[in-house]
């Protein structure tokens, strides 16, 4: 078997890649579910870490370093809970994999438990910005659409759809968990046979950065507020709907300066200050893992091409674990 350790490395590059949002999944994946996709992808690697670990604690933990590093160098943009939802992945694959044999139950595990806690986030954070008002909006709205159909249900349109999220992404875990087994059980009965290919000049789109993520927030949050806004103004009453909607403005943005002018970029400033000193000791793993990009960007491009022959979930399967197969036995043309 090839050196572990040079498959871990290329593994957390991997891992790295993915995270900053630069890399070839996310320019083959254009979709709205590119969140649950990074995720994925995510506890992918990390199993895979773990799978060619022989101390998974200290390889993943390890991995988990570099990776914030070179997401605090790529994407500085990234929010503090992008830090804090990669962190919890990569804390509790660590502690599954040292504490539990490789097995698929634990895969499954990982995958529904990290999958509600990136809904469980998003939930939390609307709450915290829009109060109460913006599940208010959304009763106010199911009871009149309800009151159009002749329909009328016990279960608030609140209650439902927050179950209907959570199940939704605890489903998308359980088969993120079993499409992970399969892809590690293609990839470890793969033939370990070098990979080369050569270095090209990267395009115009290829170094293309991502929409800021400040940007996205403001266009979210108007969209939002404009919505809560119309809500309570058409079935809230004259009175009661204005002052509702003119509180929930006013809230929201207030939490949301709060937040980007001061929680926020304290908390940043905290972790990248811890990260600084780490930075030093991984030093020669950080510019080994980004001198790697460039490479991986074009083996998925690659690899995407090479599967053209297959079709649907057959094609995204073996194209997921071609694309990591490759990467993590290539080899750069001078070695």
């Amino acid at each position: 078997m090839k050196s572990n350790k040079s498959i871990i490395d290329k593994l957390t590059a991997l891992w790295a890649l993915n995270e900053s949002g630069l890399g070839g999944f996310l320019h083959v994946f254009n979709s709205p579910f590119t969140g649950l996709i990074v995720g994925g992808v995510s506890i992918l690697l990390i199993s895979l870490i773990a799978f060619y670990a022989k101390n998974k604690w200290q390889a993943i933990l390890k991995a988990l370093v570099i990776v914030l590093i070179i997401k605090m160098a790529v994407s500085p943009y990234s929010p503090f809970g992008a830090y804090v939802a990669v962190s919890f992945q990569a804390v509790l694959g660590a502690f599954l994999f040292f504490n539990f044999s490789w097995k698929g139950f634990v895969l499954i595990i990982l995958g529904v438990v990290t999958f509600l806690e990136s809904a469980l986030q998003k939930l939390i954070i609307l709450t915290i910005v829009y109060g109460a008002g913006l599940w208010e909006a959304i009763n106010i709205y199911g009871a009149w659409v309800q009151n159009k159909l002749d329909f009328v249900s016990q279960t608030s349109t609140t209650s439902f759809l927050v179950t209907l999220y959570l199940t939704v992404y605890g489903v998308c875990g359980l088969l993120a968990g079993l499409f992970i087994k399969s892809i590690i059980q293609i990839i470890a009965n793969k033939p370990e046979i070098d990979f080369y290919l050569k270095k090209e000049s990267l395009d115009a789109e290829t170094i293309k950065q991502k929409l800021p993520f400040k940007t996205k927030v403001i266009w979210v949050w108007l969209t939002t507020v404009a919505v809560i806004v119309l809500v309570f103004s058409i079935f809230g009453g004259p009175l009661f709907g204005w002052q509702k909607a003119i509180y929930i403005v006013l809230r929201s943005f207030l939490i949301l300066m709060l937040w980007y002018l001061i929680i926020g970029p304290f908390l940043l400033k905290v972790v990248r200050k811890h990260l600084q000193k780490k930075e030093s000791k991984y030093q020669e793993d950080i510019t080994n893992a980004m001198d790697l990009f460039p490479y991986f960007r074009q083996i998925i491009a690659f690899t995407w091409k090479e599967t053209k022959h297959l079709k649907g979930y057959a094609r995204f399967k073996y194209f997921m674990a071609n694309s990591i197969s490759n990467c993590i036995h290539f080899k750069i043309p001078s070695e």
